[in-house]
């Protein structure tokens, strides 16, 4: 699972699976972010270990019986797991390496149980001094516990249960009347500690999904879901800035006969058009290269790795995959597009730059005939055309498909 450049591996286990599964509908990008934060929140880990190791130390001092002592070493031993777990998850996720995800959890899970067996332990001596020395770090903690992991609230509520449970078990066998209460409350208080790591955890899931469908709205064409020119202007800037702007092509595409299938079947169909082209475009471009409508039926699309010929070859691929009859609401509206092609750094080595040239070949591309690929400045390199620009006129007029030369 990746956060930013961090990549956490998803639990495998199957109990580990079921203890971090986020609530049903979760989007993959925040249950990927959701698995990283298990390894998150270093200042309430280290405060919860260095809190938890208070209360066996505590007991040992005032009783040093084997049985404590087991308790401190069972607890330094857990301790120093999980801090090896989270430290190497880190590190491993950075490399984008596996991270033990699993082994975090259960030691997570052993570090609960410990701590509540030692409250127990402790209740049931009768040294009601130590009792009170090893249940209030304990009782401390279940607000970390349901604060760090929020992010899987099952797993919150295990830990909780594991800790606090023994307790009331403890206070119920020695029979003690004074200690009825914590019987009783105990029980309540860890349901409206996991009933809060729910809520937390379903209002940070929708403040999540809500900040990704705002990013998305603002790097995203609401139209066709492609990326806008904000987005594709600060990714060609971070392409550029890289120092290797070398077989980068940038490509603007202008429909040819989209104007005529407004003005003759109205914009819902021009909306409708747009957004199966930008479906054709999706596909008609590689792994890694960069789809954006700027506006109205104007396209770009950003590519690596492209010498001139190459760039030539795929602008004409675009042009040859775009250009067909599409099907609207019923109605047949044929379309080309004219492409106009910058590379840098030989027309431009920053992003205004870049567009303009490619701007420029476009409009040359257009002045020359409908359906035509052309490279910026070398404005005489022009490949045949996909198909007339009467075709697609006719075409229209006759509401039909007509074969494209």
């Amino acid at each position: 699972m990746q956060t930013g450049k961090a990549i956490y591996s998803a639990p495998s286990w199957r109990l580990t699976r079921w203890l971090a599964e986020p609530p049903a509908g979760t989007p993959a990008p925040i249950r990927q972010r959701l698995i990283a934060e298990l390894f998150g929140n270093l200042p309430v880990f280290f405060g919860g270990l260095v809190a938890t190791m208070v209360g066996p130390v505590s007991v040992v001092i005032f009783k040093p019986s084997l049985v404590f002592i087991a308790w401190l070493v069972a607890e330094a031993v857990i301790s120093v797991l999980r801090l090896t777990a989270l430290v190497h998850g880190r590190r491993a996720a950075r490399r984008g390496a596996r991270t033990h995800t699993d082994l975090h959890i259960l030691m997570a899970l052993a570090w609960s149980a410990n701590l509540g067996l030692g409250c127990c332990l402790a209740i049931l001596s009768g040294d009601w001094v130590i009792a009170m020395a090893a249940c209030i770090p304990a009782a401390a903690m279940v607000g970390g516990i349901c604060f760090r992991n929020f992010a899987a609230p099952r797993l919150a509520s295990a830990m909780m249960v594991l800790s606090m449970s023994p307790i009331p078990i403890a206070t119920f066998l020695v029979g003690e009347p004074a200690l009825i209460g914590v019987t009783l409350l105990v029980p309540l208080f860890l349901f409206s500690m996991s009933a809060a790591a729910f809520q937390m955890n379903a209002m940070v899931v929708s403040a999540m999904v809500a900040e990704q469908e705002n990013r998305h709205r603002a790097s995203h064409d609401d139209l066709t879901g492609l990326s806008n020119r904000a987005h594709l202007v600060r990714l060609l800037g971070d392409r550029l800035a890289d120092g290797q702007p070398a077989g980068l092509a940038l490509f603007f595409l202008d429909l040819d006969g989209f104007k005529r299938v407004n003005d003759r079947f109205g914009h819902a169909t021009g909306d409708g058009l747009l957004q199966l082209i930008a479906g054709t475009l999706t596909t008609a471009v590689r792994s890694g290269d960069v789809a954006a409508r700027l506006g109205g039926d104007e396209f770009v699309v950003l590519a690596d790795g492209l010498d001139r010929d190459g760039a030539l070859a795929f602008g004409r691929h675009l042009a040859e995959t775009i250009t067909r009859t599409y099907e609207v609401g019923g109605r047949a509206c044929t379309i080309g597009v004219s492409v106009g092609i910058a590379l840098a750094p030989d027309h431009g080595i920053d992003a205004r730059s870049l567009l303009a040239a490619a701007d420029a070949a476009l409009y040359v591309a257009k002045d020359r005939g409908a359906c035509r690929v052309v490279m910026a400045v070398d404005a005489a390199t022009l490949a045949p055309p996909i198909a007339p620009l009467a075709d697609t006129a006719t075409a229209l007029d006759a509401q039909r498909p007509t074969a494209l030369s």
